[in-house]
């Protein structure tokens, strides 16, 4: 049975914020039931101890993200949650003390990629507060800021992710600059279970994207799935419009979606190192994995 180092369980596929980096989903708005959240875990748990809320949209304007943390803990499952930080008050009492909850990744980028986003200090102040009172559940944060250009940075650019690293430093007494130890796709520690991680800016890929030769290799399958929020099964958590559907687990089962003739497909394809998917051939992403 093909096992997974994490399955994607997109929550809802809306979001809060209107970031430029992330473009609006064409698919159908919507929140997952409770009772089709565990029909989903029932499918995914065979294959994987961790379980990732999110594909496109915000997790936590979930009403019932508690409940789903439950119901996670109650199938034996772990939690990673991403947001981009806004509702963190919010819903912090929803969160706290949750077993399931392993790891919380916070976005940062996405306050300088909404266009209004106001009170970095505020924004910022609300997120550590969370992570202080969160310490003595030994959850793992991770900050990203994944707004690194090929190009050379604009000066407001580089300034306005000094002031965000400025107010992380202070606040865990840092003896350093972040900028000096990160390095770009991986992370620093700066606290016990906490972390900062710096990128390049993410793309999106589309059907829009040019296309390449094909040739490469991509962990789609291997390490990861996801389900989107309607039941479609996509082979990674970038296909966000789910251009690859390999099937839907209100029809199928998980177990016999990723062994379908279009899944296998793909999965030896890239045992070839060939994208047999169009999707595949306009993504970037999958070059960082070389030839």
């Amino acid at each position: 049975m093909r096992q997974f180092k994490k399955v994607y369980i997109e929550i809802t596929s809306i979001c809060n914020l209107a970031c430029t980096f992330c473009p609006p989903t064409e698919r159908a708005k919507g929140f997952i039931k409770l009772d089709t959240f565990n029909h989903v875990l029932d499918q995914v748990k065979p294959h994987t101890d961790f379980i990732y809320l999110h594909v496109k949209g915000e997790p936590l304007l979930h009403p019932k993200i508690d409940e789903l943390l439950d119901a996670a803990h109650a199938k034996g499952l772990k939690v990673n949650i991403t947001t981009n930080g806004t509702l963190i008050t919010k819903n912090k009492h929803k969160l706290l003390g949750k077993p399931a909850l392993r790891q919380m990744n916070f976005s940062l980028h996405s306050f300088d990629g909404h266009i209004g986003s106001e009170n970095r200090e505020k924004y910022l102040r609300e997120i550590l507060s969370f992570v202080r009172e969160a310490e003595e559940h030994k959850v793992i944060f991770s900050f990203r800021l994944w707004n690194l250009t090929q190009d050379n940075m604009t000066n407001l650019e580089k300034q306005r992710n000094r002031e965000t690293l400025e107010v992380l430093e202070k606040e865990f007494d840092l003896d350093f600059k972040i900028e000096e130890k990160v390095v770009p796709g991986s992370g620093v520690k700066i606290a016990n279970r906490v972390y900062l991680n710096q990128d390049h800016e993410f793309q999106w890929p589309s059907l829009d994207a040019p296309e390449d030769d094909g040739k490469g290799f991509c962990y789609a399958l291997r390490s990861q799935a996801a389900v989107l929020v309607d039941g479609t099964v996509v082979p990674c958590c970038l296909d966000g419009e789910g251009v690859i559907n390999l099937g839907n687990v209100h029809e199928k089962t998980f177990t016999e979606i990723i062994d379908g003739e279009r899944a296998n497909n793909l999965y030896y394809g890239f045992s070839n190192r060939e994208a047999v998917e169009e999707l595949c051939r306009r993504c970037g992403y999958r070059q960082r994995f070389g030839t």
